[in-house]
């Protein structure tokens, strides 16, 4: 990820306020987003207010202000075969260093945010090397099709196909204990996950249970407004992930209406028995670690989904992260809180490894 704000930040000469913090939110916000926003985020032009040009637009990082990726043992990509009609698909794993524990490697299948839109299969290094090290696992973080050229399904199909992957080649080319795999992802991503963790279980021909999710502002309502949710409407005026940037990325990525509610775009209306988890008998119970950020729009529906995977028998943990906006997790470069995020995360991961 990007040393903070080097690429985005337009000359000094030409400082032009783009997205200025709302006053009635200001004094909610963390002090030291609010200093890094109005230095450097203030001046970055929002990519929902300007014409569609892909290169242009995906060319620099998603979110700046993030740290230095960590090192690790290995970096290498990979390429999935075609399958069922969708193309190639690449794949950065993250390797620990030292020698691989009894029985291989735990790993965690990664996708990145960015409103299934933005983002690619690096946007999210940082993250992915802190969780290599922190958690002691091999990280797979995923190259999946983005919109509007690839519109929904199409990410789901490709996080289907990497679990696959990972699941009956990992043991071969990644030294990788094949039950125990953990899912995540952060905001689209953590979309993504929430599916995944749903279709495993009743994959053909082999089923793959997932056992923990680590879902980081996760979007589970893809219905959601400022007219139809409170969540919505209270942070109407939370800063970078507002109603309109969230509506633009919706637009790319499911641009049929009648696609916005179901369970396979929006996992928050998948049913009881859908989201009840596939452990076999004897298994520690699975679980879920939700990070959600107070002063982000996906807040109250991040909250809500830990409330029905709890109901329907998983351990849920949710973290409410205080005076947050949306997009901290991608600056732990910057801020405290963000390095809060992602040590808490590297921590749930780690101890769910532990007890799988």
């Amino acid at each position: 990820m990007s040393s903070p704000a080097t690429l985005l930040v337009p000359d000094s000469t030409n400082r032009e306020i783009k997205q200025p913090i709302h006053p009635s939110v200001l004094p909610l916000l963390d002090p030291q987003y609010v200093a890094f926003h109005n230095t450097h985020l203030a001046y970055l032009t929002p990519p929902h207010t300007i014409p569609w040009d892909a290169k242009k637009i995906r060319e620099g990082p998603a979110v700046p202000g993030g740290s230095e990726p960590l090192l690790v043992g290995l970096v290498k990509d990979f390429e999935i075969p075609e399958s069922k009609g969708s193309p190639k698909l690449k794949v950065r794993t993250y390797t620990p260093k030292g020698e691989k524990p009894q029985g291989g490697w735990d790993v965690f299948i990664f996708f990145h945010g960015g409103g299934w839109t933005l983002g690619d299969i690096g946007s999210e290094a940082a993250f992915c090397t802190n969780i290599c090290v922190r958690a002691n696992c091999v990280v797979v973080s995923v190259d999946y099709r983005l919109g509007p050229e690839n519109p929904y399904p199409a990410a789901v199909e490709d996080a289907v196909d990497a679990l696959q992957w990972v699941y009956h080649h990992g043991e071969e080319v990644l030294d990788i204990n094949k039950e125990k795999i953990i899912v995540g992802g952060s905001s689209s991503g953590g979309n993504l996950a929430a599916i995944l963790a749903i279709k495993s279980k009743s994959l053909c021909p082999t089923p793959i249970p997932i056992n923990f999710q680590v879902l980081v502002v996760p979007v589970t309502d893809n219905t959601a407004s400022v007219s139809t949710r409170s969540g919505w409407a209270k942070n109407q005026y939370t800063p970078w992930l507002s109603p309109a940037r969230m509506e633009w990325f919706k637009s790319k990525y499911l641009p049929n209406e009648e696609d916005w509610a179901k369970w396979d775009a929006s996992p928050l209306f998948a049913t009881k028995e859908l989201l009840q988890p596939g452990t076999q008998p004897g298994k520690t119970q699975p679980g879920a670690w939700i990070g959600v950020c107070e002063l982000d729009i996906l807040c109250e529906e991040g909250v809500e989904f830990g409330e029905k995977l709890r109901d329907a028998g998983w351990e849920v943990e949710v973290e409410v992260y205080k005076g947050a906006p949306h997009p901290i997790m991608a600056m732990d470069g910057v801020l405290d809180i963000g390095r809060k995020l992602v040590s808490d995360a590297a921590a749930a991961l780690k101890k769910a490894f532990e007890s799988l």
